[in-house]
């Protein structure tokens, strides 16, 4: 890992009438377009869509770096996230992330163990812990057999 501070550059760009290009260093080009609830067309990826996303993908990823630290072996585990968009006091803001995760461990990991690495994988995400909107989990774990 890099020491702190990290740096992150993204450039967006549009013309009239068109969808918005967001450009990284080193990554593929993506358009992005007002969400349908907007009066966008709702078949691209929003900043409101990508926030969200920001949120199920950072909680996957701070859970991969917990079960790894822990040593927990894990099957798979799938994240999904509603953002709750209001008015307060006239400004559009995001709410609430309720975040449902569903984990499924091979047999002889406890669950309760399990539980606490979700539960520490939310905490413990960056994007959350820089939004001003709280974060609720509902985490399910089950033991699966893996049968490939």
């Amino acid at each position: 890992m890099q020491d702190f501070p990290h740096h992150y550059a993204v450039t967006a760009s549009a013309e009239v009438g068109a969808n918005v290009r967001l450009d990284a260093p080193g990554l593929e080009t993506i358009e992005s377009a007002g969400p349908a609830e907007f009066g966008g067309p709702g078949d691209r990826w929003s900043p409101e869509t990508l926030l969200v996303a920001s949120v199920a993908d950072c909680f996957v990823l701070s859970f991969r770096a917990t079960a790894s630290a822990s040593k927990m072996d894990w099957i798979s585990l799938r994240c999904d996230v509603i953002g709750d968009l209001e008015k307060v006091d006239r400004i559009t803001q995001f709410t609430k992330f309720t975040l449902r995760a569903r984990l499924e461990v091979p047999p002889g990991i406890r669950e309760g163990k399990a539980e606490r690495l979700l539960e520490k994988a939310e905490h413990s995400c960056l994007i959350t812990n820089s939004l001003k909107a709280p974060s609720t989990l509902d985490a399910e774990v089950v033991v699966t057999e893996r049968t490939d």
